[in-house]
C-alpha cells in the first residue's frame, strides 16, 4: 500500500488497523497477506471501514476464526476481523421468548457460557465450538440430529450493512428475502454484525457412543437415524470399524464423560498427532494407525451425562485439513459404501474418520439443506443444486452492485470468474 493511502486513514481506523497482515486459516494451508486489516469495535468502525473501501475500490472481507480450508475469507483488500464485536446485547428469559441478541463476532464458546447463567441454551450445536456466529451462519454450519436445523434456522433476526442499502434489520416479518439468502451467504451481501438467536431452556443429554460395523449402520439406516434426537456415526476408512453416537434429552443426574490423561492427553493428543505426521512421508502406515486409533480409544462403549453444550462440542484436536458434502439422506447409503470402494480400490491413504451426521430440511436460499433432507461446485453446478441460486445472485447485485464485498473465492463460484487471490499462498 503507497503512503497516500495511509494519509487517508482517520486516527480511529488507524487505531485498529495493519498494513499488510499475513493472516493463516486454522488449518495452516492457506496464507493471505491483505492490504489492510482492521479490528473494528462497534458499528460505527464497521462504517468507516467500508466508506473507506468504497473510496478506495478495494474488496472488503469479514472473517472469524477462520476455519475454512478453502480461500473463502481471503481478500487482496481489505479483511475485517470481528472478534472485538463479542458482546452479549440482550437476554430475553421470558417464557415466551427465550431468544439472545449478540454482536456476531461472539464465539460459540463464549455464548454457550453466557446462555447457561440465565438457564438457556441452543437446540442444536455443532462439534466445533471455537467459531463466530456471525461465521457459523454464514456457512450454515451445523450439529447433527434429522429433526434439527443448521444453526441459521435458529436465528430470529439480524442486522446486515450492504454496500447500496446501508444498514438493514431483517427477520420473517422484515425484509425477508433478504433474510433468508443472508442466513447462508458467504459474506457476499453484506457484513453481518449482530443476530437475534431462538433458544429453549438448558437441558442435560445422555450420550451413548458405542462400536459397530459399517454395514450393520448402513442396511438400517433409517431406523438408526430416528432411534435417537441427535444421531452421528464415524467410520474409520480402510477397516468396517465404526463409532455410533446417540444422544437424547434427560432429566436424570450429571455424569460427565471421565477423560484419562494417558488414553485422551498422552496417546489420544499428543502421540496421535506425531504418527499421523509421519504418516505424510510413509501413507502406507495409514491403515495401521486407523486400526490402531479405533482399538485404543474407541472399541469400548461410551455414557455420559451433561449439559447439553458439553455433549454437543467436543476437542477435535490439532488442525485437520478436511471437506464437507451434502447429500440427500435417501441416497446417503449409497454414496458411503461408493466412497469406501473408492478408499479400497485407489491409492489414497484416508487417515482420520470420516464423520456423517443427519440435519432436518430448511428454507434458507443456500442451504445445502434448502427443501430437503440432507464442493468443488462451480456456478453451472450450483445453479441445479440451489433451486435458489439464480434469486440469490439477482439479490447480490442489487445489495452490492459494486462487488464490494466480493473476493477471487466469490467470483469463481457464484460468477464463473477465472480469478485467485493474489497475495495468497496455498498448500492444498
Amino acid at each position: 500500500m503507497g503512503k497516500l493511502d495511509k494519509v487517508m486513514l482517520d486516527e480511529r481506523l488507524k487505531q485498529i488497523s495493519k498494513y499488510n497482515a499475513k493472516i493463516y486459516n486454522w488449518h495452516k494451508t492457506v496464507c493471505n497477506t491483505s492490504e489492510l486489516y482492521f479490528e473494528p469495535e462497534s458499528e460505527d468502525d464497521i462504517v468507516k471501514i467500508i466508506e473507506l473501501a468504497k473510496k478506495n475500490k478495494r474488496n472488503v472481507r469479514a472473517i472469524g476464526m477462520l476455519h475454512s480450508p478453502s480461500d473463502l475469507p481471503f481478500s487482496d483488500g481489505y479483511i475485517i476481523s470481528m472478534k472485538k464485536l463479542n458482546r452479549v446485547i440482550e437476554v430475553d428469559v421470558d417464557l415466551e421468548a427465550k431468544t439472545v441478541t449478540v454482536e456476531a463476532g461472539i464465539e460459540i464458546t463464549q455464548l454457550n457460557e453466557e446462555l447457561s447463567k440465565h438457564g438457556l441454551a441452543l437446540s442444536n450445536l455443532c462439534a466445533i465450538s471455537d467459531l463466530t456466529i456471525g461465521g457459523a451462519i454464514s456457512t450454515a454450519t451445523h450439529g447433527t440430529g434429522i429433526n434439527f436445523g443448521c444453526l441459521s434456522a435458529q436465528i430470529k433476526s439480524l442486522t446486515l450493512f450492504t454496500d447500496s442499502r446501508g444498514k438493514m434489520h431483517c427477520s420473517e416479518t422484515m425484509n425477508s428475502d433478504i433474510f433468508k439468502a443472508a442466513l447462508c451467504s458467504l459474506g457476499a451481501l453484506g457484513i453481518i454484525t449482530q443476530v437475534t438467536i431462538q433458544c429453549e431452556t438448558a437441558f442435560l443429554l445422555e450420550a451413548n457412543q458405542t462400536p459397530a460395523k459399517l454395514d450393520h449402520i448402513l442396511d438400517n439406516l433409517d431406523s438408526i437415524v430416528h432411534s435417537a434426537e441427535h444421531v452421528r456415526f464415524w467410520w474409520f476408512p480402510h477397516t468396517d470399524d465404526c463409532i455410533t453416537w446417540k444422544a437424547n434429552r434427560t432429566n436424570k443426574k450429571p455424569s460427565p464423560q471421565k477423560l484419562s490423561y494417558i488414553n485422551d492427553t498422552l496417546f489420544g493428543f499428543h502421540l496421535l498427532q506425531l504418527i499421523l505426521y509421519l504418516s505424510r512421508f510413509r501413507s502406507s502406515i495409514v491403515p495401521k494407525i486407523n486400526q490402531l486409533i479405533f482399538s485404543f480409544k474407541f472399541s469400548k462403549p461410551i455414557h455420559f451425562i451433561d449439559d447439553s453444550y458439553k455433549v454437543f462440542c467436543f476437542d477435535c484436536l490439532f488442525s485437520q485439513y478436511v471437506n464437507e458434502w451434502a447429500i440427500p439422506i435417501e441416497k446417503a447409503k449409497y454414496a458411503i459404501r461408493d466412497l469406501k470402494r473408492w478408499v479400497e480400490t485407489s491409492e489414497v491413504s484416508a487417515h482420520y474418520p470420516v464423520e456423517i451426521r443427519f440435519v432436518d430440511q430448511d428454507d434458507i436460499w443456500l442451504s445445502p439443506s434448502y427443501g430437503r433432507k440432507a464442493h468443488t461446485m462451480f456456478r453451472s453446478e450450483l445453479e441445479k443444486a440451489y433451486p435458489k441460486f439464480q434469486s440469490f445472485i439477482e439479490l447480490q447485485k442489487q445489495l452490492d452492485p459494486t462487488g464490494l464485498f466480493l473476493n477471487p473465492y466469490l467470483k469463481r463460484h457464484l460468477f464463473g470468474e477465472n480469478v485467485d487471490v493474489k497475495n495468497l499462498k496455498s498448500k492444498l
